[in-house]
Protein backbone atom coordinates (compact mmCIF):
# COMPACT_ATOMS: atom_id res chain seq x y z
CA UNK A 1 0.00 0.00 0.00
CA UNK A 2 1.11 3.51 -0.83
CA UNK A 3 -0.37 7.14 -0.89
CA UNK A 4 -1.23 8.46 -4.64
CA UNK A 5 -0.86 12.13 -4.66
CA UNK A 6 -3.52 14.76 -6.99
CA UNK A 7 -1.61 17.94 -6.82
CA UNK A 8 -4.31 19.04 -8.56
CA UNK A 9 -6.88 18.08 -6.18
CA UNK A 10 -5.41 19.90 -3.23
CA UNK A 11 -6.42 22.89 -1.86
CA UNK A 12 -3.86 23.62 0.58
CA UNK A 13 -6.12 22.69 4.15
CA UNK A 14 -3.25 21.05 5.65
CA UNK A 15 -5.45 19.11 7.40
CA UNK A 16 -3.35 15.79 6.52
CA UNK A 17 -0.71 17.58 8.50
CA UNK A 18 -2.68 17.80 11.36
CA UNK A 19 -3.25 14.74 11.95
CA UNK A 20 -0.52 13.51 10.88
CA UNK A 21 1.09 15.54 13.98
CA UNK A 22 -1.51 14.23 16.31
CA UNK A 23 -1.34 10.40 15.47
CA UNK A 24 2.08 10.51 15.07
CA UNK A 25 3.67 13.28 17.41
CA UNK A 26 0.96 13.49 19.71
CA UNK A 27 0.83 17.28 19.33
CA UNK A 28 -1.28 19.57 17.12
CA UNK A 29 2.08 21.04 15.89
CA UNK A 30 2.04 20.42 11.93
CA UNK A 31 5.91 20.63 12.15
CA UNK A 32 6.24 16.99 13.43
CA UNK A 33 4.06 15.66 10.11
CA UNK A 34 5.89 13.49 8.21
CA UNK A 35 4.66 15.02 4.89
CA UNK A 36 4.53 18.49 3.51
CA UNK A 37 2.28 21.02 1.47
CA UNK A 38 4.53 23.41 -0.55
CA UNK A 39 2.24 26.49 -1.66
CA UNK A 40 3.65 27.72 -4.69
CA UNK A 41 3.27 31.49 -5.33
CA UNK A 42 3.00 33.66 -7.56
CA UNK A 43 0.24 30.79 -8.74
CA UNK A 44 -2.54 31.54 -6.06
CA UNK A 45 -4.35 28.49 -4.84
CA UNK A 46 -1.52 25.86 -6.03
CA UNK A 47 -0.69 23.41 -3.56
CA UNK A 48 1.72 20.35 -3.93
CA UNK A 49 1.46 17.52 -1.17
CA UNK A 50 4.58 15.81 -0.68
CA UNK A 51 4.99 12.62 0.98
CA UNK A 52 7.20 9.31 1.36
CA UNK A 53 7.23 7.11 -1.40
CA UNK A 54 9.37 4.61 -0.03
CA UNK A 55 11.85 5.28 -2.64
CA UNK A 56 14.32 3.98 0.16
CA UNK A 57 17.46 6.32 -0.83
CA UNK A 58 17.14 7.01 2.85
CA UNK A 59 18.17 3.53 3.85
CA UNK A 60 20.58 3.60 1.57
CA UNK A 61 22.09 7.10 2.38
CA UNK A 62 22.40 5.71 6.00
CA UNK A 63 26.00 4.74 7.03
CA UNK A 64 24.47 2.37 10.05
CA UNK A 65 21.87 0.89 8.24
CA UNK A 66 19.51 1.87 10.92
CA UNK A 67 16.81 2.38 8.52
CA UNK A 68 15.08 -0.84 6.91
CA UNK A 69 11.99 -2.24 5.99
CA UNK A 70 9.74 -3.65 8.64
CA UNK A 71 7.36 -6.63 8.45
CA UNK A 72 5.27 -4.90 6.12
CA UNK A 73 8.01 -3.55 3.51
CA UNK A 74 8.26 -0.30 4.68
CA UNK A 75 10.90 1.97 5.37
CA UNK A 76 11.41 2.24 9.22
CA UNK A 77 14.00 4.14 11.62
CA UNK A 78 15.77 1.94 14.30
CA UNK A 79 16.58 4.49 16.94
CA UNK A 80 19.10 2.00 18.55
CA UNK A 81 20.96 2.07 15.72
CA UNK A 82 20.91 5.35 14.47
CA UNK A 83 23.78 7.56 14.58
CA UNK A 84 21.81 11.25 14.11
CA UNK A 85 24.29 11.58 11.55
CA UNK A 86 21.23 13.25 9.24
CA UNK A 87 22.58 11.64 5.89
CA UNK A 88 19.15 10.36 5.61
CA UNK A 89 17.57 13.98 5.73
CA UNK A 90 19.49 14.82 3.42
CA UNK A 91 19.24 12.15 0.93
CA UNK A 92 15.46 12.71 0.76
CA UNK A 93 14.58 14.09 -1.79
CA UNK A 94 10.43 14.69 -1.33
CA UNK A 95 12.04 16.08 2.18
CA UNK A 96 9.56 14.48 3.74
CA UNK A 97 12.00 13.28 7.40
CA UNK A 98 12.37 15.11 9.90
CA UNK A 99 14.29 14.51 13.37
CA UNK A 100 13.05 14.58 16.79
CA UNK A 101 13.72 17.67 19.04
CA UNK A 102 14.09 15.43 22.41
CA UNK A 103 16.26 13.10 21.13
CA UNK A 104 17.39 14.38 17.41
CA UNK A 105 16.12 10.50 16.10
CA UNK A 106 15.16 11.00 12.41
CA UNK A 107 11.69 9.78 11.87
CA UNK A 108 9.53 9.33 8.19
CA UNK A 109 5.94 8.18 7.10
CA UNK A 110 5.30 4.68 8.24
CA UNK A 111 2.30 5.08 6.07
CA UNK A 112 -0.52 4.67 8.85
CA UNK A 113 -2.97 6.36 6.15
CA UNK A 114 -4.54 8.49 8.40
CA UNK A 115 -3.61 11.29 5.56
CA UNK A 116 -5.55 10.02 3.42
CA UNK A 117 -8.59 9.23 5.63
CA UNK A 118 -8.64 13.19 6.44
CA UNK A 119 -8.31 13.94 2.83
CA UNK A 120 -11.82 15.03 1.73
CA UNK A 121 -10.77 16.61 -2.03
CA UNK A 122 -8.75 13.21 -3.11
CA UNK A 123 -5.18 14.96 -3.51
CA UNK A 124 -3.84 12.10 -1.05
CA UNK A 125 -5.12 8.95 -1.46
CA UNK A 126 -4.30 4.91 -0.25
CA UNK A 127 -3.55 2.80 -3.12
CA UNK A 128 -2.67 -0.97 -3.92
Amino acid sequence: MKIQVSPDACTGCRLCRQICSIEKAGSTNPRWARLRIEARFPQPGKYVPHVCDDCGQCAEACPTEAIARDDRGVYVVDKELCTLCGACLDACPQQVMGKNDDDGVPYKCDFCFGCTEVCNTGALVKVE
